[in-house]
């Protein structure tokens, strides 16, 4: 393929209960009343990818991020959602999150008057398996030092460490990102990709959506481009990265 040319979207195939794919999202129909936002989406994942879920503003990713987490919002009626030969889409958001799903959301959700260390350890439902709050502090040596600070006093990229730090208390299975760059200088998103890269060595599979794109390009295995909620390309992130015609017809980039 050449780099003017526009690459067709690589169709999945549909996994069944007895035999899915690591994480598999199939057919997914999501409502906010009536407004229907994710309209058929596809795709299935890797364990251990870092999947970048791109497109222009209002084309569904937020939607599908909370759909593949059961939110309460917008409503999913129609399509299955499996991770690890199990099927969200018949749980609640609760038990979806005892299976291993983590949404980590655009506004962070950090609980003010808890201090770094109460809202780690507030994740912690129970005693973890992989993820004492002393590892956290290894790969989060920041939030080390500040232990004992008010959560929202931090800086926003401190609070975007602390989303994902609490998170990973969980021994989390799959971690939903929504825009985790927004807002924060340069320098900072450097730091929060090198985070996320040590999550990928460590096994945990991810999907982040993400308004600059190249940042989110420069971190994935692959790409997916949902445009009126549906997916349009589905491939690799240097792919995408190589096809001008393509990131200017659905990213403006």
């Amino acid at each position: 393929m050449t780099s003017n040319e526009v690459a067709p979207v690589l169709q999945t195939t549909k996994t069944t209960g007895s035999d899915p794919a690591f994480f598999s999202c199939w057919d997914l129909h999501s409502y906010y009343g009536e407004s229907y936002i994710v309209q058929g989406v596809n795709f299935d994942i890797r364990e251990g990818e870092i999947v970048a879920l791109l497109g222009r503003n209002g084309a569904g990713k937020t939607s599908t991020l909370r759909s593949i987490a059961r939110a309460t919002e917008p409503e999913l009626r129609g399509g299955e959602v499996w991770l690890d030969h199990e099927p969200l889409h018949t749980m609640k958001d609760f038990e979806v999150a005892q299976r291993g799903v983590a949404l980590v959301p655009e506004d962070r959700c950090i609980i003010g008057g808890l201090t770094v260390e109460e809202n780690i350890k507030l994740a912690q439902i129970e005693e973890p398996v992989g993820w004492s709050t002393e590892r956290i502090y290894e790969h989060f040596p920041r939030l080390g030092e500040r232990r004992d600070q008010d959560g929202a006093t931090l800086s926003g990229g401190e609070q975007q460490m602390l989303a994902v730090a609490r998170a990973l208390a969980r021994d989390i299975k799959l971690l939903l990102l929504d825009e985790p760059y927004e807002g924060l200088a340069p320098v900072i998103v450097q730091e929060i990709e090198s985070i996320l890269i040590d999550i990928k060595k460590l096994g945990i599979t991810t999907i982040i959506v993400e308004q600059n794109a190249v940042a989110a390009l420069r971190l994935a295995d692959r790409a997916l481009i949902l445009d009126n909620g549906e997916i349009v390309f589905d491939g690799t992130a240097q792919e995408l990265l190589d096809n001008e015609e393509l990131r200017a017809q659905y990213l403006a980039i």
